[in-house]
Formats: structure tokens, sequence, C-alpha cells
């Protein structure tokens, strides 16, 4: 099976969309000749040139109403947000158009529309640059979020996205476009709102998504060297959320982490920590603990920013405080 990195996964998603429908188009601030800030879109405007690689001014909420009104006249529009952090300067045209507009219509108008977004800290990026907003969206209804942690799945949510009817919130962590993996040949998608058991275990769950994923199998394998098995829970999508898989996996294991990187007060683990409990009571044999970002903003310098958020020794720290070894 071929390797490829999480970057390649993405070009190679967003280069099908572009040839397998002709009013697709990509959207977005420096994504043209300069190829994108994370050169995701390197290349694309050389061989599909301006009219379907459009390099946008510096306004999101005029880049995101171009794209729910393309969308709405029948257009595939994908639309790169630098940074999730300049999603706040579209959130009205997201949560209260693009999220609403099928609904608000009783199914006349819908808003087949990608909306690309880079999440995460740890790049020494500073305050403003290095925050995950994407469990807010999960919040709203008509939103689709995504989070792929590897580019497998990059490139199979990406693929099974441009099928859906409502808009899709699509979430890369900056930190992860350089992670290689395994990506087949052959064509395959991965169903939006299905989980992955990325290690089997037997003591612990943890829960998580895009970046806290890899933190995660870190911390599984230094806690193996002491006896403890970890189960590892990949959401990929935080809506629709499949609780199923993450139910099934305490079932076996007894016992729940749920790791993300945001803030830990009104994080979205909060959220599933609650459904856990309310679905997985009669399973677990301790609470359910929540690992999260501390609660301040994202230092800049290289110490303090590790000290910010959860890491492989905050993790093992954790499992082992749980299961009281």
């Amino acid at each position: 099976m071929p390797e490829m990195n999480y970057r390649e996964a993405m070009n190679r998603a967003l280069r099908e969309a572009l040839d397998e429908n002709e009013t697709a188009y990509i959207m977005g601030e420096d994504i043209g000749p300069y190829g994108g800030t994370y050169a995701v879109t390197r290349g694309l405007y050389d061989e599909y040139g301006p009219s379907r690689i459009k390099d946008a001014p510096l306004s999101e909420s005029v880049i995101v109403g171009a794209g729910i009104g393309s969308a709405i006249v029948g257009m595939k529009p994908i639309i790169e947000i630098m940074t999730i952090n300049f999603s706040l300067l579209a959130m009205d045209q997201i949560v209260n158009h693009a999220a609403k507009l099928r609904y608000m219509s009783a199914g006349q108008i819908e808003i087949p529309l990608i909306i690309r977004m880079v999440t995460g800290g740890g790049a020494q990026l500073g305050a403003t640059h290095s925050q995950n907003f994407e469990g807010w969206f999960a919040s709203v209804p008509g939103l689709t979020v995504v989070a792929p942690a590897t580019p497998y799945d990059a490139l199979g949510l990406f693929r099974a996205s441009r099928d859906t009817r409502d808009p899709v919130i699509f979430v890369e962590h900056a930190l992860l476009y350089s992670l290689r993996g395994d990506v087949p040949e052959e064509h395959y998608m991965v169903p939006i709102g299905r989980a992955d058991v990325k290690k089997s275990g037997k003591d612990v769950t943890i829960v998580s998504h895009s970046r806290m994923v890899h933190v995660a199998m870190g911390a599984a394998q230094e806690l193996e060297q002491i006896g403890i098995s970890v189960e590892i829970v990949d959401l990929r999508s935080l809506r629709p959320l499949d609780m199923d898989t993450v139910i099934k996996s305490v079932e076996k294991t007894h016992n729940a982490i749920v790791l993300e990187e945001t803030w830990k007060t009104g994080g979205f683990g909060g959220e599933i920590a609650s459904q856990i409990v309310e679905l997985g009571f009669n399973f677990l044999d301790s609470p359910v603990m929540r690992i999260g970002g501390e609660d301040v903003p994202a230092p800049y310098t290289h110490v303090l920013e590790g000290l910010a958020f959860p890491d492989i020794g905050r993790v093992v720290k954790g499992v082992r405080s749980l299961l009281d070894r």
C-alpha cells in the first residue's frame, strides 16, 4: 500500500473534487500561485487556472458568503479558511445562514458546501492563532463537523463530505500535515459519523479526535510497559457523533477518559463525557475523566506552549490516576 503524508492526501482529495465535477472550485486566501499557507493547494493554480482556484480578499465573511451563494445555485464550492481562528469573522454566515437555510426553506435550498479550516496549537503561532473551535461548530444543528487524524481518514472523509447535502466543516490540524500513513490507490470512502478504534485494549478507553489521537497512542505505548492496556477510539466526526462505538468500548474496558486539545472548561469533551454517563453508566467502574488544555490563552513561547496542551506525560499520569496504578 503506498504511503503519503496528510498534506498530500488532502491535495489528492482536492484534485479529485475538481476533476470529477466541473462546478467545483476552491476559494480562499493565498491558495493560488502561493499554494496555500500550509501548501495543501500547491500546484493547483497552474493546473486548473484562476477560474477554479480563486484567491480571495482578506474577508472571511465574503469568502463564506460567496460559497453559500454559489452552493445555492448548484455549484460545489470548497472554501478554505486559513485557520479556524479566522472563522470568527464569518460566524454569522456559517451559523445563521449555511447551517439553517435548508431547514428554513423546508428543503428547497441545499448548501453542498465544504469549509476547510486548520485547527490547533503547538506551532508557536500565539494566542489568537492556536485555538480549537471545532467543538463550537459541532454544537450547531445543520452543520456536519469532521476532524480526520490520519492521511487515510483525511482522503476518505473528504470524499464522503462531497456527497453531503449540508455544509461540512472539515477540520485539519496544523501539526498533522507532515504525518505519513498508508493510503490505498483504489477508491475508498470513510463514512461520516462512524468512529474508529485505532488501538484495541482492555483496561481503559481513551476517546479523542484529531492530533490528540496520536498523543493517546504515544501514551498507550508507554502504559503497555507497565501492564496497562489502552483502547483508543478516534471519533473522526464530531457531528454526527458515533456514541455507539464509544459505549461498546466502555462496556469492554469499564473505564473512560475523554482527551481533547482545547480548554477543558466548556470543551466538547464535556458533551462526550456526559453522554458516556447517560448511555453507559452501568458499565463504568470509575468516574469519566476529562483531560483538556489549560484554561489560558495559548502562550507563544515553546516551553509555556508545551505546558498549555495535553501531552503524553499528562495522559499517562491521568490513566494511572484513574486506575490507581
